[in-house]
């Protein structure tokens, strides 16, 4: 089992850096999936319990000039870690500016994921910045708790609006309540609405339009404006919304039979899926 990578552009690197302290914001731990093509963070709570759950996949041949890796075997040609999301944020911190970074896994006593970072000095001579990040390994075994998570078919899927816009209206909110309803139809109307014995608020967003595909696949019986819903913890929505830094590119929620609200963001180089419980 092996891994070795390397990253020179600047632009991939402060793209990925970003990408790992959305990780530390989101999960204190998370799973790393290396295969030879792509590269996935997952978070892999049981929904059913709920937990959220979290795939964001990276093409690795976007980000990196070298990638090596061999997997436990020729017929799972995969890896699998398990590491802490703040020690790799931290570690990326300091390859700012940075000519080149390098991860590999190593064995130093205890596995680890290895982050050697190039820079430049004052004297324009290099000097290397070294992170030895303990990983667990997670066996064969275990790889099915691990898997993509498969997307039931959403009553309505909807373009969300500017997430910086939904993330100030939700921290408004939660200083009112917990528990936050999220409504949406396939006209493209958007509610963000929170109810208590004393006050009951709306915000409404309109004109956001749905996917053609998405809307093609809901039932033809469904009434354009019948509003879906979906209770959610507003913390739960709040953490995924002031972590995120994938500047989506497309941004789609789909509420699934009151039990799901799936969020799907969408970059060029990335995709990030993230699925939120109702409360039950």
């Amino acid at each position: 089992m092996k891994f070795r990578a390397k990253i020179v552009d600047a632009a991939c690197l402060n793209h990925f850096t970003r990408i790992s302290n959305m990780m530390a914001k989101l999960a204190k731990t998370c799973t790393l999936r290396i295969n030879p093509d792509k590269l996935n963070f997952i978070l892999s709570d049981k929904v059913a319990n709920g937990g959220v759950n979290m795939w964001c996949e990276l093409e690795q041949e976007n980000f990196f000039s070298e990638f090596q890796m061999e997997g436990v075997s020729a017929e799972n040609n995969e890896i699998y870690v398990e590491l802490t999301s703040e020690n790799l944020s931290r570690a990326l911190k300091t390859a700012q500016n940075a000519r080149a970074l390098k991860m590999k896994l190593t064995n130093k006593h205890f596995p680890c994921l290895t982050v050697s970072v190039e820079l430049l000095s004052v004297s324009n001579s290099s000097r290397i910045v070294t992170h030895d990040i303990p990983i667990k390994v997670i066996p064969r075994k275990l790889w099915k708790d691990f898997q993509e998570p498969t997307v039931p078919d959403a009553d309505v899927s909807i373009y969300l609006p500017v997430l910086k816009t939904m993330k100030s209206v939700v921290e408004k909110m939660k200083n009112i309540s917990n528990h936050l309803i999220i409504e949406a139809n396939l006209n493209g109307e958007l509610n963000l609405k929170i109810e208590t014995e004393l006050v009951c608020v709306t915000t409404h967003f309109k004109d956001l339009g749905c996917p053609p595909l998405a809307s093609e696949s809901v039932s033809q019986d469904r009434n354009p404006e019948q509003m879906a819903e979906v209770c959610i913890d507003i913390k739960k929505l709040l953490q995924f919304l002031a972590g995120q830094q994938v500047n989506p590119t497309k941004a789609l929620c789909n509420i699934v039979d009151k039990r799901i609200v799936h969020f799907d963001l969408l970059h060029e180089d990335v995709s990030l899926q993230y699925f939120i419980p109702a409360l039950s």
